[in-house]
């Protein structure tokens, strides 16, 4: 049986408390952790708020070399996901999960297994619809599938299982609108057509962004630290340029640099090296710290927030939970274009960066919406 605690009754460890606790995490309304000891499940599942409605995020599977570090990234991402979902216009507030372990298949020297999931999908259930789930970095359909045996608050399952499949087709779809968004800013046109385009991770999402830019008539360079990820593109796409690393990307002469792996791709060390005047991509928390915002203006870098602009994939999944309809979903993650502009807008205006005019639009809409988390009360409250 899945052992299921909130933090104030389980937590031993001053650091952990720490950053739960420390007021630039933004008030997390509930953080759990979750220990299985026969299938060694070992995940942090955080709440950051349910005002607009149960909160909603995928979930990631990664081997941390710390439980600080899982910790910190399960707060992390459920705090951006209440302004991702705020922004895309959903009834969804914000939460994230994060499996600590090897997400390779046992079977394969990694430590996921069917036990294990199942063990997780009953830490979900026990929150009886605060939070709903998804795919996320180390997740796939098919352990939504399994996960959903457990639970009625799982999204991203297979069509088989009721689903919508990979949330990744419509991740990309939104992040090359937002796209589109920045190149009318910088150069007056919605296309990217004879723009270069750098994809640093070429996996679930941003395989599917190469073919949309080259659709549109983008050159494109990339690269992943997986080299069958850059050979499948390169197979299906041979006029796709490939280097060896991110490092040399960055330095690499390019109109818009997508990020599309993991977070923390603009840092200090970084952004006085990027060749690019347009930062758009797919992966979550791009900024290592806030105020690199900052420096990539000064370097007029135009940024376009990560969280607004890959919200396509919680979109797909949000519209599973009524029924999937791909080209409603996929109608509604277009609209990424109008909210990125929008945002471009607020920023000029207001004198801030994008990120900054993004955190004022999603935090409006999360105050204009009392009491919190009404949706769970019952009727005459």
């Amino acid at each position: 049986m899945t052992d299921v605690r909130q933090t104030d009754g389980i937590v031993s460890k001053r650091s952990l408390l720490d950053q739960i606790w420390r007021p630039e995490q933004g008030g997390h309304e509930q953080v759990i952790l979750c220990q299985d000891r026969d299938s060694g499940l070992k995940a942090v599942i955080a709440l950051h708020s349910t005002a607009l409605g149960p909160a909603l995020g995928g979930t990631r599977f990664h081997a941390y070399a710390t439980d600080d570090e899982a910790v910190e990234d399960a707060l992390n991402l459920a705090r951006g996901m209440t302004y991702k979902n705020a922004l895309a216009g959903l009834d969804h507030g914000g939460g994230k999960a994060v499996i600590i372990g090897d997400p390779t298949p046992k079977s394969e020297g990694g430590d996921k297994t069917e036990a294990l999931l199942l063990a997780y999908g009953r830490a979900v259930a026990s929150l009886g619809g605060r939070y709903v789930t998804a795919c996320d970095v180390g997740t796939y359909v098919a352990d939504m599938d399994v996960v959903s045996r457990t639970n009625q608050w799982t999204t991203g399952r297979s069509p088989d299982n009721g689903g919508a499949g990979d949330s990744s087709v419509l991740t990309a779809w939104g992040v090359f609108q937002g796209m589109r968004a920045a190149a009318q800013v910088r150069w007056g046109e919605p296309t990217l057509r004879g723009r270069r385009v750098g994809i640093a991770g070429v996996g679930k999402v941003g395989h599917h962004l190469v073919e949309h830019l080259l659709e549109d008539g983008a050159t494109v360079v990339v690269t992943d630290v997986r080299a069958e990820a850059v050979a499948r593109v390169r197979a299906r796409h041979p006029e796709v340029t490939a280097v060896p690393d991110s490092a040399v990307l960055i330095r690499t002469p390019l109109d818009v640099y997508a990020p599309c792996a993991l977070g923390g791709a603009l840092s200090d060390a970084t952004v006085p090296v990027l060749t690019a005047s347009v930062v758009c991509g797919a992966a979550n928390n791009q900024l290592a710290h806030p105020s690199v915002e900052k420096d990539l203006a000064d370097r007029g870098i135009l940024y376009a927030p990560d969280y607004v602009v890959n919200a396509g994939g919680v979109i797909q999944v949000a519209d599973e939970l009524q029924g999937f309809d791909f080209d409603r979903a996929k109608a509604k993650a277009t609209k990424i274009y109008d909210t990125t502009l929008a945002i471009f807008d607020r920023a000029a205006a207001d004198g801030v960066p994008p990120a900054a005019a993004a955190d004022r639009l999603a935090e409006q809409r999360v105050a204009d919406r009392t009491p919190a988390a009404r949706w769970l009360r019952p009727t005459g409250d």
